[in-house]
């Protein structure tokens, strides 16, 4: 049994991934995904949680696809990672700019919740992080696997089912909605 009183006391970092105006359209309830997370994003700024940006760089910098979709924007000063890959981590100075923050959990909203925000949530679980997944602040679009139609609301659904059930040991996970997750 994982001993969690050990575990170094640390700093919560909201983590907001892809939710770029050239990713957001036709995804799963992309209005209220945005308003909700928007609430969590002020939320945070005024309980003095560090928020992190992510950007999908392959959709195109530079372009008004690339930027934020509204009403999201970046305060001054808040970090932005850009990617190339799905995993946030890989090939980006994520891991610096948490480490710099101190952080020891992460709070996750953004999209495609079947790809960057699942194989992100995934490797932070593995590099160590406590992770909360914000059940309705993800969303992903509709999609065919193998002839089989699945909707976005689905994935959203199965993500956070997969979530829910994700164990390392001495870490906590979990799924919240957006207006219950603790961030202090």
């Amino acid at each position: 049994m994982a001993d969690t009183a050990a575990r170094p006391e640390g700093r919560t970092v909201l983590l907001v991934i892809d939710m770029q105006a050239g990713v957001m359209p036709g995804c799963f309830d992309e209005h209220g995904v945005l308003s909700r997370t928007d609430a969590l994003v002020r939320r945070a700024r005024g309980e003095g949680v560090p928020v992190v940006w992510v950007h999908h760089d392959p959709v195109g910098v530079g372009t008004p696809d690339w930027e934020l979709a509204a009403p999201l924007a970046r305060a001054e000063g808040e970090a932005l990672v850009r990617k190339s890959y799905r995993d946030a981590f890989a090939g980006t100075d994520l891991r610096a700019v948490l480490d710099g923050y101190g952080a020891t959990r992460l709070v996750v909203a953004g999209a495609q919740s079947d790809f960057c925000v699942r194989t992100t949530t995934q490797r932070a679980a593995a590099e160590g992080y406590d992770v909360t997944l914000v059940r309705d602040a993800h969303t992903t679009v509709d999609t065919t696997a193998d002839g089989v139609r699945i909707s976005g609301e689905q994935i959203v659904a199965h993500t956070n089912m997969y979530f829910a059930g994700l164990r390392y040991p001495g870490q906590e996970f979990a799924v919240a909605r957006h207006d219950e997750v603790a961030l202090a």
